[in-house]
């Protein structure tokens, strides 16, 4: 199978325009394309597609697709790359078509970027479908023509990227436990040299004295796992790290604040944090990039049992504050607030933190984009003008102290769980809290509840998990590899 684009025309009379890839197959075929396009309708819009059958011998099927305006780039409104988009848009479609033909391969025309057509193709194949019988075929989408390899390459390994986050999200809480998720990290990177992996047990989270993260761990049978992942890729091995954080719970029932029943097995993916902070890394390495990063993922169910967190306890966290813990589902913030300290011990040049946080962040932004709340306009210039360019947005929210003080007026403790007027700002309350956490001067937290899953909002995801925002925090890492800023 091939799949061709097509620019619509400037004006919507004209005839439209192909890609060059597109050009030198109409001549290859005499002309038949364009006649044939000519024919069979109204010029292709952005997006929608047009099937031809026998017009090569090397091609039985040919699908054209609308890659809209042909000069289209970064559109101010959206805070995307509108030239970029179009293309993975349109080359999912147009892969996904030739999947259902079951044809095994498909040739993709760069369409003048050649790493947009590589994620829109592999991003847009992807499905989850381990645990099925009757699968869908599997197409492996490769390059039309020679040029633009390289960066249809790189497309490759940052669309496997985000693939890899949402395997992890998508996969059944039995099947992905802390220990299986460690290790399904540690078998991805045991071919880089450059990279250690540590599984860290109960018996060593104890000894780092992370009180919080404990607490929520033990009302699950499930032994809590620590990843600690270091990748050396700078030219000296001592320069300041990039430090990730990631948000691990493999299952969230809320505890004793029990979520409600409906939509519960989507909290298989509530580890949507450490996921994609682990993706990042793996794809890093296979990028070869040049800049020492630190992740680190804790790792546990939260679970409803007679050992649990009940509401009103108090927990100590690794430097000492003490924590109301007022409602159980707010658990991820517990385990962030330990591994947050322990980021500190790693002298990092930035510590970026990801987690399926909250459901206000859904409430706030909707799928529209990553919810990010930062200490540093440099990290925060960073990671809007990585995300332009994947088309995988952040929104800046406010870390401001009138919400700092809705987490530290508390009964019993340095600090409660949730703000004190329980629905007001939620997204902006857990920020705050996470902020007690943090002495170091580049910091970003970004709450990817809203982002999570993909209906239908973004078209070259299926339904499912999305494994947002991997590609942004490896454009970003891209981007910091070749910043000199210390």
């Amino acid at each position: 199978g091939l799949v061709l684009g097509i620019y619509s025309s400037e004006k919507d009379e004209g005839a439209a325009q192909f890609t060059s890839a597109g050009d030198a197959f109409d001549r290859l075929v005499s002309g038949k394309l364009r006649e044939l396009l000519s024919v069979c309708g109204p010029p292709l819009k952005k997006g929608k597609t047009r099937m031809f059958h026998g017009l090569h011998q090397d091609f039985p099927s040919v699908v054209v697709v609308g890659l809209g305006k042909k000069n289209a780039g970064v559109n101010d409104q959206e805070n995307w790359n509108e030239g970029k988009e179009n293309i993975r848009a349109a080359v999912a479609v147009g892969c996904r078509q030739l999947q259902d033909l079951e044809i095994p391969c498909v040739e993709v025309d760069p369409c003048g970027d050649a790493q947009a057509a590589a994620e829109g193709a592999v991003l847009g194949l992807h499905e989850y479908n381990e645990l099925k019988q009757k699968k869908k075929p599997v197409v492996t989408p490769q390059l039309h023509g020679s040029a633009g390899s390289e960066a249809w390459q790189k497309g490759v390994i940052y669309a496997e990227g985000q693939n890899l986050a949402r395997y992890l999200m998508e996969a059944p809480a039995n099947y992905i436990t802390p220990i299986k998720f460690a290790e399904h990290i540690e078998q991805k990177l045991r071919s880089f040299s450059n990279v250690k992996v540590h599984i860290r047990s109960e018996s060593w989270i104890t000894t780092q004295q992370m009180g919080a993260f404990l607490s929520v761990a033990k009302g699950s049978a499930e032994p809590p796992i620590f990843l600690e992942i270091h990748y050396l890729g700078g030219a000296n091995t001592n320069d300041s790290p990039l430090v990730f954080v990631g948000k691990g719970v493999t299952f969230d029932s809320g505890g004793i604040s029990l979520k409600p029943s409906s939509g519960m097995d989507a909290m298989r993916a509530d580890m949507g944090g450490a996921a994609t902070i682990c993706s990042t890394i793996v794809t890093a390495a296979a990028l070869n990039l040049p800049l020492n990063i630190i992740g680190l993922a804790p790792l546990c169910e939260n679970m409803p049992s007679g050992k649990a967190n009940k509401p009103g306890d108090v927990v100590r966290a690794k430097n000492g504050k003490t924590i109301q813990v007022d409602n159980t589902d707010a658990e991820g913030r517990l385990l962030l607030a330990d591994a947050l300290c322990y980021a500190h011990d790693f002298n990092a040049r930035a510590i970026v933190n990801a987690a399926t946080l909250t459901g206000a962040m859904d409430v706030a932004l909707g799928s529209a984009a990553t919810g990010v709340f930062t200490n540093s306009s440099w990290l925060w210039s960073h990671l809007y003008e990585a995300s332009v360019l994947t088309g995988d947005r952040v929104w800046r929210m406010p870390l401001f102290e009138h919400y700092t003080k809705q987490v530290t007026d508390c009964p019993l403790a340095d600090l409660s769980n949730i703000g004190k007027y329980s629905r007001a700002g939620g997204a902006c309350t857990a920020a705050a809290f996470l902020k007690e956490f943090v002495t170091a001067s580049h910091w970003a937290h970004l709450d990817i509840a809203g982002v999570m899953s993909n209906k239908d909002e973004v078209p070259y995801l299926r339904k499912g998990m999305a494994g947002r925002p991997t590609r942004t925090l490896v454009e970003f890492a891209a981007r910091l590899s070749q910043d000199s800023h210390s």
